[in-house]
């Protein structure tokens, strides 16, 4: 049995015991969070598809940590110019381990 979800703009296909990096969320580690907006749910005899989410499905999940990306370097330049930026970012997010698939 699988899902697929969307969260922080992104959808993500999920079963049981997946563990999935997504957007910073609005919750600590060890809290459960519900992700209700589920695109499609893959039951016993086929696929089930919402328009545009499945009524009554939710999956639940348990946050692992949260933490920041790898460094990226974003740098501007223009030729002759004298005209040079640098600057560095780190996305967060947050890992969440997938518990269960209510369909």
């Amino acid at each position: 049995m699988f899902a697929i979800i969307e969260t922080g703009g992104k959808q993500y296909k999920v079963q049981q015991g997946d563990v999935l990096y997504i957007e910073k969320l609005n919750a600590g580690e060890g809290d459960t969070v519900t992700f209700d907006r589920v695109l499609a749910v893959s039951k016993d005899g086929g696929l089930v598809t919402g328009s545009p989410i499945v009524s009554g499905a939710t999956v639940s999940g348990k946050v692992e940590k949260i933490g920041r990306g790898k460094k990226i370097i974003v740098y501007k330049y223009k030729a002759k110019k004298n005209y040079r930026r640098k600057q560095g970012h780190r996305q967060p997010y947050t890992k969440v381990t997938i518990e269960s698939i209510q369909a």
